[in-house]
């Protein structure tokens, strides 16, 4: 569903699972830092809501968009994390540097998933503006960062609900 037809935000908390006793890192790109720390801001604030104890979410840093994969692979490593969201954001530019980058983060992510069989949330923001980003990391459309911490609790819960 197209992001201006859906409140990234709203959802009906009764579907979301309990987070008590998940641990869930995230990994954030600091380039973009306005639009990517909003981002956090709503991922932690959404899982404290759903229960995770706020010493259960380790959040490390990494220069941009794509080291978001190997950051993620370093934490999971480290630390054995029940989920790993990875929040960033890529702005289009005049050049076609941003394919390549939205393409490399986003095979880099969905192969973490298989390659560990655990949850690694894609929480990156792909836009052809600022304004865009602005409007999906708190403004009119919601916050991203809440998608993703519910996608990580939903996942965490499905993976622990089928061992």
């Amino acid at each position: 569903m197209a992001t201006n037809l859906k409140n990234l935000s709203e959802y009906n908390p009764d579907e979301i699972p309990s987070g008590e006793g998940m641990k869930i890192s995230i990994v954030l790109a600091e380039w973009n830092l306005e639009i990517t720390g909003a981002l956090l801001d709503g991922a932690v604030r959404t899982l404290l809501r759903h229960g995770v104890r706020e010493k259960d979410i380790r959040v490390k840093h990494v220069p941009g968009s794509f080291e978001l994969p190997l950051g993620a692979q370093l934490i999971a490593e480290s630390g054995k994390p029940d989920a790993v969201i990875c929040l960033g954001c890529v702005i289009q530019g005049e050049t076609r540097h941003f394919d390549f980058i939205c393409q490399g983060v986003t095979k880099g992510i969905a192969d973490l998933n298989l390659k560990y069989g655990r949850p690694f949330v894609f929480g990156v923001l792909t836009t052809d503006t600022l304004q865009q980003a602005k409007d999906r990391s708190g403004g009119k459309h919601g916050n991203k960062g809440d998608e993703a911490a519910i996608t990580a609790l939903k996942m965490v819960q499905l993976k622990k609900s089928l061992e």
